[in-house]
């Protein structure tokens, strides 16, 4: 922990913050990877300036607003967590090309196979669909990996205040409903 103290960006040992995965879960939320503060506190979107606690708790995806300390416990309510880099923390454009691992979270998909994953940011939806962020639309992707949806949200970070959409966030919650039923198909 030491090591990351006053440090903006850098390396991380492995499994610093492990990834929250089981099979079958309903949602996978994939971020780009640990920011700063996430980093220090060994906690998924921890600033204070995130809202992405408070989306999932104001679009219904979890009944009470979870703290980032209690990450572990999103499972009980069908979802998971991980990043599309896992080796090092810090701003997107701060991480090495290198540590962007599409083909890992590939693997962990085929693996766990959730009905959904949802990037909580272009630049991790890149990583994997191999296209560059501006030709990387909202919502529901045409491509799945095995049966696995894929679904693009708005970044909460504070940094991408400016883009913010709950309701892009609302969307996906209804349609990872237990009482939605059937998902959309690829042209949902």
């Amino acid at each position: 922990m030491s090591d990351i103290e006053g440090m903006k960006f850098g390396a991380l040992p492995p499994g610093h913050v492990p990834d929250l995965l089981a099979p079958g879960l309903r949602l996978v939320f994939c971020g780009t990877a640990l920011g700063r503060v996430s980093a220090k506190r060994r906690a998924y979107y921890a600033h204070p300036g995130n809202l992405f606690w408070r989306a999932l708790h104001d679009t219904g995806l979890t009944p009470t607003r979870f703290r980032p300390e209690d990450w572990p416990h999103l499972v009980e309510h069908g979802i998971g967590l991980t990043d599309v880099v896992k080796s090092h923390f810090g701003n997107d454009a701060e991480l090495p090309v290198e540590a962007f691992d599409g083909e890992a979270l590939r693997a962990k998909i085929l693996r766990y196979r959730p009905h959904v994953v949802a990037f909580t940011s272009k630049k991790a939806a890149s990583a994997v669909l191999e296209r560059p962020t501006g030709r990387i639309p909202l919502g529901f992707q045409a491509e799945i990996i095995g049966d696995t949806r894929l679904y693009v949200l708005t970044s909460p970070s504070g940094q991408a205040r400016g883009y913010w959409d709950l309701a892009v966030w609302q969307r996906l919650a209804d349609a990872v409903s237990p009482a939605a039923g059937v998902l959309p198909g690829p042209a949902g």
